[in-house]
């Protein structure tokens, strides 16, 4: 395990992009999505809705350098594109609080490391409006504790069991930790009849 990947908390000022049902062609437009890399999708975040309204959060020069991202319900439905989360992780976003998450979106966030931590649909509210009037101070992410911190208030958050194992142990990332067991892996498929021979 990699002490840099694992995600107890993540802290940090946070920009709110309210409303619901978000999907992941409004996060990333699909003709930014031609090239073979990621490289450059953090400039085209949002970018149909940006062009439309000036005030756009992510257009506002408060929010640069936001770490956390604050949304509404069932954000990062429709397609299951994972451009949407690693646009959203180049811009600067290390984890997300909102009301719910699109299942697949979700999924593809955990892959990225990005934490996503759902709030009760109130407190959901009050955290948008938190953030919007005070974009200056600091949201924590906490999913050791199931919890997130704002200003003197705290909110029970919800975070899937899988999930925050894999958060709270650095091992998000399937890739890396294949790799890591790539000895192992070896040793185990020479012992495979089907693979060793007969």
């Amino acid at each position: 395990m990699n002490q840099e990947d694992v995600r107890r908390q993540i802290t940090g000022r946070a920009i709110p992009v309210p409303g619901n049902d978000i999907d992941t062609d409004r996060i990333i437009p699909a003709r930014y999505l031609k090239s073979v890399t990621f490289e450059g999708l953090e400039e085209h975040v949002f970018g149909d809705d940006r062009r439309q309204s000036p005030g756009h959060p992510f257009n506002q020069a408060r929010y640069r350098g936001a770490r956390v991202l604050v949304v509404g319900q069932n954000f990062g439905c429709g397609s299951s594109r994972e451009h949407a989360p690693e646009a959203l992780r180049r811009w600067g976003i290390r984890g997300i609080v909102g009301g719910s998450f699109g299942e697949i979106f979700f999924g593809n966030c955990v892959a990225l490391g990005i934490p996503c931590l759902t709030v009760h649909p109130e407190d959901n509210g009050w955290l948008l409006e938190a953030v919007a009037r005070q974009p200056e101070q600091e949201v924590l992410l906490d999913v050791e504790q199931r919890r997130v911190r704002c200003g003197e208030r705290t909110l029970p958050a919800g975070i899937p069991d899988g999930p925050r194992t894999l958060f709270l142990t650095g091992t998000w990332d399937a890739t890396r930790v294949l790799l890591d067991a790539g000895e192992a892996i070896d040793r185990a498929a020479k012992g495979l009849p089907y693979v060793s021979g007969y």
